[in-house]
């Protein structure tokens, strides 16, 4: 079958990245038995117009062919076009033809014409005559609308023909080896191998990941993550090596099942921060001694009973001080703290996630740090005695006759709070509706904002952020005027503040050990605030539109309520007398979140009540598997 091959003659100008239409024949040959004046031109912007009767009739479709082409030693995915003269009597009438291609995606086009004379209506093989675009450059996953149609034109009226051909993904086998496809990793297979190893004299269990590098990718982002929390990660540049080997090292203790999740992100050229993730699962259980169920129950009774012993003993001397269990004992030389300090915290109930975030830095602030923390998660009777505004302006009002402070945390529901304040859409969310209390942070933002931009309350507040799971952007713009701390990166700095201490000064600098973004996690305390900000983290990537899924309509509020009036009532409530007496030092309200995972009990609340009578509120909710 005999056809004509031509070129690209008219392209859009100026456009010469990848996604230009081209063509990769380089030979303006369009010879064709029995075919006279064969010319190929640029498309112009008008052509020879004749009545309709005297112009030939239209062309009719024959195929058309997506594949890979080799074009300077580079495979290219391209498309042929071929189309076919129509049987009439109107043959001698046909001067040229004129094909056009445009990208539906970015309108860009490219157009060929070209001339020639006919004498019959068949070839010299007695077939119809054919012709063809070969070559065009396309890419991958988009849709091309293609039209043809003879010279000259109608005056009224036109015979031209068009179609739309979509190019398949890089997952289509006819164009996986093209360039833009191994661009995006279509064949890349990392062929990954692991070495575990375990020394159980330090209970530490090692692991090496070793993958073979892509060509056209020179960074990568290995990830081990385990019940959706990020373990470790690391970057590692190819640095023209073909495999790569990435070491990790864990403790047992950091390891609660057998299986962890293994995931190499590559950055390709083209996909770069978007391309697919390469997966899969280790087990590592001959590594590790199994753990039955009873040893996770006696462990989580035992836990709790010390607990409660502790507390009890704690309950019934005579200064109830909290102090830190290792805060004090790791300052440096000529630094001390003077007082035990008391800091209101501030914040949304985003996510249940990020509720957690909140508890975990009140424990470390206690334990670690040796401040008193006021929470209203922590205080929820006080807070239904007073209501929420007599509760905060109680509490702003203490703290501004001494030398405390209110520290602020934002985040995006911070900021939608505020601009709901300031007219915009009204916002409802999830945590606030299954609460007791509703939403604090509105009637906080309201009477503290005020208070908050006077000169002489300015120094009282403390506005942060956990910047692994929010941004700055979260900051709603009163708070634009004073020190935007960075957490747990800059919590050192953040805690001399609350101290009242400058961290340099002329010829010294104070330092705290233990309080750095390197060392804060080497604590219990710390370790659960990292693991509850890595999973956090975990959760956002996973779903990225999580905020807009925890925004309720008004209608969806009185579902939600009901729901956590049921909750309520799954809570079980008992009491024992602590043996102190009623009026001592000892007797005053103590507040704090336990969580034992192994046994699945969750201790909400611990009162001491002025009768000297504790009051426990526990919640059981089944261990993860």
């Amino acid at each position: 079958m005999n056809h004509v091959s031509f070129f690209l003659c008219c392209v859009t100008a100026g456009l010469a990245d990848w996604s230009s239409l081209r063509t990769l024949d380089k030979r303006l040959d369009c010879r064709q038995p029995g075919l006279e004046k064969c010319e190929i031109e640029n498309c112009s912007e008008s052509h020879m117009m004749v009545p309709r009767k005297e112009a030939p009739t239209g062309p009719d479709w024959d195929s058309d062919h997506v594949g890979v082409w080799m074009d300077d030693d580079e495979p290219h995915s391209v498309v042929n076009v071929k189309w076919k003269s129509l049987i009439n009597g109107g043959i001698r009438k046909l001067h040229g033809s004129v094909i056009r291609i445009q990208d539906d995606t970015t309108n860009q086009s490219m157009c060929v014409q070209y001339s020639f004379r006919l004498d019959k209506v068949f070839n010299p093989r007695q077939e119809r005559w054919i012709f063809s675009l070969d070559g065009v450059v396309v890419e991958p996953g988009r849709t091309y609308t293609v039209s043809v149609f003879n010279l000259p034109e109608p005056e009224i009226g036109d015979y031209r023909i068009e179609k739309q051909i979509a190019i398949p993904g890089c997952s289509d086998r006819r164009i996986q080896k093209s360039l833009p496809c191994l661009q995006n990793g279509s064949l890349w297979d990392p062929h990954m191998s692991s070495n575990l190893s375990a020394d159980r004299e330090h209970k530490k269990l090692s692991l090496v990941l070793g993958f073979e590098a892509a060509q056209y990718s020179e960074m990568y982002k290995v990830s081990v993550i385990q019940s959706h929390s990020l373990l470790r990660s690391e970057n590692i540049s190819k640095e023209n090596r073909t495999y790569l080997n990435v070491p990790f090292e864990f403790d047992l203790w950091e390891l609660s099942q057998c299986d962890m999740l293994i995931t190499i992100q590559p950055f390709f050229i083209r996909c770069k921060n978007d391309c697919l993730r390469w997966e899969n699962t280790l087990n590592y259980c001959q590594y590790y001694p199994p753990r039955t169920l009873f040893i996770k129950t006696a462990v989580g009774l035992l836990v709790i009973g010390v607990f409660l012993a502790f507390l009890v003993r704690r309950a019934s001397h005579e200064e109830p001080v909290i102090i830190s269990s290792c805060a004090d004992e790791e300052q440096p030389e000529g630094f001390k703290v003077q007082e035990r300090k008391r800091v209101l915290i501030i914040y949304s109930l985003d996510h249940p996630l990020y509720k957690n975030i909140v508890l975990k830095l009140c424990a470390f602030l206690v334990t670690k740090c040796g401040t008193e923390v006021v929470l209203d998660l922590l205080d929820s009777t006080r807070l239904g005695v007073l209501g929420s505004i007599q509760w905060l302006d109680w509490h702003r009002r203490e703290i501004e006759r001494s030398s405390d402070k209110i520290l602020i945390l934002c985040s995006k529901g911070v900021q939608a709070k505020w601009r709901a304040m300031c007219g915009d859409r009204q916002v409802f969310l999830r945590e606030d509706a299954r609460s007791l209390v509703g939403d604090m942070l509105s009637p906080a933002l309201s009477l503290m904002v005020p208070h908050f931009i006077r000169s002489a309350s300015f120094e009282k507040y403390i506005v942060a952020y956990f910047d692994d799971v929010c941004s700055e952007e979260d900051v709603p713009s009163p708070f634009h005027i004073t020190v935007r701390y960075k957490l747990m990166k800059q919590f050192e700095e953040l805690f001399f503040r609350i101290l009242d201490t400058e961290k340099h000064k002329p010829g010294s600098v104070n330092r705290i050990e233990g309080l750095s973004e390197g060392e804060y996690h080497h604590c219990p305390s710390g370790r659960d605030l990292q693991d509850a900000i890595e999973a956090f983290q975990v959760y956002q990537l996973e779903h990225p539109q999580w905020f807009e899924e925890e925004l309720l309509e008004s209608s969806e509020l009185e579902v939600e309520e009901s729901s956590a009036q049921i909750c309520q009532e799954a809570k079980i409530t008992t009491t024992f007398n602590t043996g102190c007496e009623p009026g001592s030092a000892g007797c005053t309200q103590i507040i704090s979140p336990v969580e034992t995972r192994e046994s699945g009990f969750t201790i909400n609340a611990l009162n001491l009540s002025e009768e000297c009578h504790m009051h426990i509120t526990a919640e059981y909710k089944p261990p993860d598997s």
